[in-house]
């Protein structure tokens, strides 16, 4: 099943694409970086490989297009994890979605997001994924993240490597850090969005399908 899907946040209405393959065993949940989108090629192309892995996928603006138009706004994480949070519980609610055990993907600053609403809602977020994300902007609240979570960053990724090293070191749940060589920020390089695909996919299915299986 694929549909698009808005969800009403305030005064704006939240778009996304809402994928289920048949026999889904859990559903991913990407917040995107600043300046990106549901459009993004890359999380697209994870989005993909998750589906033809069994799971179900929303990639969904979280800011409308006039605020991600105001610079601040992009790197307003309260606004960013309260809106993510509002997804979380459209999905606990709809019918088709509300049985599936929920992981979260971010990249740049959504991975901020993620970890923030990770760090909320402890153990109703089985899972999160990070790809050359910002866990360091959620530094304060790190410690109270439990679900495992995983940083993959790209080793030319210059900075943001050593940004993650420190979150790492602050998280104390189930976590791996893992570092794909020649990989710049954008992992454009050929194969190595392919391992940040195989990855996430490797890391959702090992815990969101524990969870599922744990509910029965």
């Amino acid at each position: 099943m694929e549909k698009l899907i808005h969800i009403k946040a305030a005064e704006v209405a939240l778009e996304g694409m809402l994928k289920i393959p048949k026999d889904a065993r859990g559903i991913v949940l990407f917040a995107h970086g600043s300046g990106s989108s549901r459009f993004s090629p890359r999380n697209n192309f994870v989005a993909d490989v998750l589906c033809h892995g069994g799971l179900a996928t929303l990639l969904i603006d979280l800011l409308s297009s006039q605020e991600d138009e105001v610079y601040q706004t992009r790197f307003d994480l309260h606004l960013l994890t309260k809106r993510l949070a509002m997804v979380v519980q459209w999905i606990k609610k709809q019918p088709e979605t509300k049985h599936f055990s929920i992981g979260l993907f971010g990249s740049s600053t959504g991975a901020a997001a993620a970890l923030q609403l990770a760090s909320a809602m402890g153990k109703e977020i089985k899972a999160v994924v990070s790809r050359g994300g910002r866990p360091d902007l959620a530094l304060a609240v790190l410690d109270k993240v439990t679900a495992p979570t995983l940083l993959i960053v790209g080793g030319d990724d210059f900075g943001v490597i050593e940004l993650n090293q420190e979150a790492y070191a602050r998280l104390p749940c189930l976590k791996a850090f893992k570092i794909i060589p020649n990989a710049t920020h954008l992992f454009e390089e050929p194969g190595c969005l392919n391992e940040v695909a195989d990855l996430a996919l490797e890391w959702f299915k090992q815990h969101l399908e524990c969870s599922n299986a744990a509910l029965q």
